[in-house]
């Protein structure tokens, strides 16, 4: 059977609104409007990467045999994958380098009743339509909304596969219904925060800072945290992800480690904000990254490990 538009988004994760083309595709937004308007008269970086499908997934449980769906990418950057995991294991890739503009992705299923998620591109925008699946499926309920905010290594760049960003690999062990608002080349910027209408996240985890260190001030982050807290409140917990390793620029790094420890001052201010050093989790290693800057896929799977670690020992 092929899904209407309106039950496909029923399996369709990490979305906040959607938008349909008049030739039918369905386009998941992670942000708001106003925010994409924002970010489009920003900086155009910005505006293409808030647009991007930022690895959001299609879940649901189902003894079909084979899934399908027609797909339309309107635009890339670096070329990472489409990847279906069957009961949490990678089963099936597909690289965006070897995959036409528009065309259909047929997966093909194990025998027996499974649970399957298919992660969309980090650094691509996706469009999908005609979503075919040859048996019955239930959808997954999640009952804990999670906002999550970052820069290029939030959005999943670094190990060029869509399944092997942290918070694809640490929202595999959490489960939460997760918004992914990371975005290339991003920074602690206020004027991004704006109240979601309809939306109300029950937790909220930040991970910003390495793009801004050599700033000569800490307003822009301090104001940062006073905006959230104003729209969000201070009862709902908010996660504070402190900059991890770095090492492209290694005469720097005096200057880098004072700016961490500053943002872990700034943000441990608020009663409902918990804070994790994020020097500790990821080793510093050149073997651990893409570029002495992006975690590759051992980075990110030590980064992912050793979030959900701490994130269980602080009760977060």
């Amino acid at each position: 059977m092929i899904l209407t538009n309106d039950e496909l988004k029923k399996i369709y994760f990490g979305s906040y609104e959607f938008e349909e083309t008049p030739d039918g595709f369905l386009k998941a937004n992670q942000y708001s409007g106003p925010q994409m308007e924002y970010f489009n008269n920003a900086l155009e970086r910005w505006a293409e990467r808030c647009d991007a499908s930022t690895a959001k997934t299609l879940e649901f449980t189902t003894d079909a045999s084979e899934v399908s769906f027609d797909y339309k990418i309107i635009w890339k950057c670096s070329e990472d994958t489409v990847e279906l995991y069957v009961d949490g294991m990678a089963h099936q890739i597909f690289y965006i380098k070897d995959m036409k503009d528009e065309g259909s992705i047929r997966f093909t299923l194990p025998e027996g009743t499974h649970s399957i998620m298919i992660y969309l591109a980090v650094d691509a925008t996706m469009l999908i339509r005609n979503f075919s699946i040859d048996s019955s499926y239930q959808v997954p309920v999640k009952s804990t909304k999670v906002l999550w905010l970052g820069d290029s290594i939030t959005q999943g760049y670094g190990p060029l596969r869509s399944s092997e960003s942290y918070v694809s690999i640490a929202n595999r062990y959490l489960g939460y219904d997760i918004i992914n608002q990371g975005i290339g080349g991003y920074i602690y910027d206020k004027k991004s925060l704006m109240k979601m209408p309809g939306y109300e996240p029950d937790k909220i985890i930040i991970a910003l800072g390495t793009n801004q260190y050599g700033d000569e001030t800490m307003k822009d982050i301090e104001e940062y945290y006073e905006v959230l807290t104003g729209i969000y409140g201070t009862e709902i917990p908010i996660l504070c992800i402190s900059p991890i390793w770095r090492g492209d620029n290694i005469e720097a790094l005096p200057v880098f480690f004072s700016f961490c420890e500053k943002v872990k001052e700034i943000a441990g201010r608020y009663p409902n904000i918990r804070v994790i050093d994020g020097l500790t989790l990821v080793p510093h290693l050149e073997e651990y990254y893409l570029d002495n800057l992006h975690p590759n896929c051992l980075g990110t799977e030590t980064y992912a490990a050793n979030l959900v670690k701490e994130m269980k020992r602080i009760g977060f």
